[in-house]
């Protein structure tokens, strides 16, 4: 059977059909990396001028590497480009960070410091929330299926806003709140149908999932209601409930606009139906996030300007047709501002090449006369971490790239599949990348775009630590969250 050469050059029929030979393998592909990255005068990568030699011998890997002033600019052009680009409309945008992409107390102070606010999704969110010591009037609280223990904490700490996902909940809130004497702030978190172009597991509007109050009609035990138009009635009858208004979210790594905006429209007539029919006012609505960034070169993100006009546009004519005040709009952006900001640095392992069969091109298929398999090779590049530091390929299908960071090299690409160290074939960091092909045990990788659902996912399967967080700003790093030691883990083992 013939083989393909290893070091061809050339684009290798293994590979997916949108990954391309980089033209340099030492360059870094905008717009995957924070912008305090670059290569230094040695070909080695470097954050705000720290070379990953010096991350590597001070912190160790793997480990998670965030550019703070990248973070905080990212934020900052999210509330500048939402609040100018609705200026006219409602005076501008609340801006929630989405902590689940990541959160830690220095990030919280971050948000605050940038004039965000702070959307968490459970109990421990609200109690890093609550030692950063952010206003709790400036907090949300998410999550399908709140305890008793968190709707309490999200009390005691005075939170601005209380996501309601569900009748049950509803219910159980006016409860707790009016035993407490106190008065919830409520925003009703509705499905609007919308299917959002993302993988199945984060797409989050349309109707079989877990999430939200569903539009459709005959939803309920009330004979023509949908569960939305329930819930909206029911918080206007407790007198525990102050209903601030509307919730939704499609999905996430979302890069079309189309079903942002066929959301707002739809939550925006729903709200006019019901303020008309219930003779309430809700003054705000909350368009959720979900915006994409690049994980691969052929990612093509939108800049927060213009994903806020393109939705102010929306909101705007809406309202003007339905012939209503706008009300306050708020919006959720996590990975939008924390993914980019930070790459993980692995060190590289064990190395293998296997052969794979797949259709030869330009011999006797593309003649008419016959497939003919060519056996062409696929190098596994083993780093020091894996599927507990970024569950995401596993979990999503995810893509990642990667770059070779502690050196440059000027040998031919190969394609590569990065892995991991765990006891799972599905183990994979990045599954298609072309390296260069003298990598070798020692050298490090970097892998950008992890800032999001990275750490926040992160586990000690096959019992390893997980991975400390460094921030870079003016050219000093220091660990914002402490990577964990073996004592660690076996501080909870209570013995037989």
């Amino acid at each position: 059977m013939p083989v393909q050469p290893a070091n061809s050059g050339h684009a290798s029929p293994l590979a997916p059909e949108w990954l391309t030979v980089p033209a340099d393998l030492n360059a870094l592909q905008e717009p995957m990396w924070a912008q305090g990255v670059q290569k230094n005068d040695a070909g080695e990568l470097a954050i705000d001028g720290i070379p990953v030699s010096e991350l590597k011998a001070q912190f160790g890997t793997p480990l998670f590497v965030m550019d703070e002033a990248d973070f905080r600019a990212r934020a900052r052009s999210f509330k500048d480009s939402f609040d100018a680009a609705f200026a006219d409309i409602c005076g501008g945008v609340d801006v929630y960070y989405a902590g689940k992409s990541f959160l830690c107390t220095a990030v919280v102070k971050w948000v605050e410091e940038e004039g965000l606010r702070l959307d968490t999704a459970s109990g421990g969110e609200l109690a890093v929330a609550a030692r950063a010591g952010i206003d709790g009037a400036r907090v949300a609280l998410h999550g399908n299926n709140k305890s008793d223990a968190e709707i309490n904490r999200a009390l005691d700490m005075g939170l601005g806003r209380i996501v309601v996902d569900s009748l049950d909940e509803l219910e159980r809130l006016a409860k707790i709140a009016a035993g407490r004497g106190e008065t919830a702030k409520v925003m009703l978190r509705l499905t609007p149908g919308v299917h959002a172009h993302t993988h199945e597991f984060i797409a989050t509007a349309h109707e079989d999932q877990k999430f939200g109050l569903s539009m459709a009609g005959d939803t309920t035990e009330q004979a023509g209601l949908s569960a939305a138009e329930e819930a909206v009635a029911a918080a206007t009858s407790y007198a525990s409930i102050d209903l601030l208004g509307l919730h939704c979210h499609i999905g996430s790594q979302i890069f079309e606009p189309d079903g942002f905006a066929l959301a707002a429209e739809k939550l925006l007539r729903f709200l006019a139906a019901m303020q008309k029919k219930y003779s309430i006012v809700m003054p705000e609505l909350d368009l959720g996030g979900g915006y994409g960034i690049a994980y691969t070169p052929v990612d093509t993100p939108r800049p927060a300007a213009e994903i806020a006009q393109a939705m102010a546009a929306v909101v705007r004519s809406t309202c003007a047709d339905l012939g209503i005040k706008s009300p306050r709009i708020s919006i959720e952006p996590g990975r939008a501002i924390v993914g980019s900001t930070t790459f993980t640095l692995y060190e590289v392992g064990t190395l293998k090449t296997v052969r794979v069969d797949a259709p030869a091109t330009g011999t006797a298929e593309s003649a008419g006369t016959g497939p003919e398999n060519v056996t062409h090779p696929r190098r596994y590049v083993s780093v020091d971490g894996g599927m507990s530091d970024n569950a995401r390929p596993v979990l999503y299908d995810a893509d990642y790239s990667a770059i070779l960071a502690s050196r440059t090299s000027e040998a031919p690409p190969q394609l590569s599949r990065v892995v991991g160290k765990h006891c799972e074939s599905g183990d994979i960091v990045v599954r298609d990348v072309y390296l260069p092909e003298d990598v070798a045990a020692g050298d490090l990788l970097a892998v950008p775009g992890t800032g999001a659902y990275c750490w926040a996912l992160s586990s000690n399967y096959n019992y390893l630590a997980r991975p400390g967080v460094v921030a870079v700003r003016d050219g000093s790093a220091r660990l914002i969250v402490r990577g964990e030691t073996e004592e660690d883990l076996l501080n909870r083992d209570m013995g037989v």
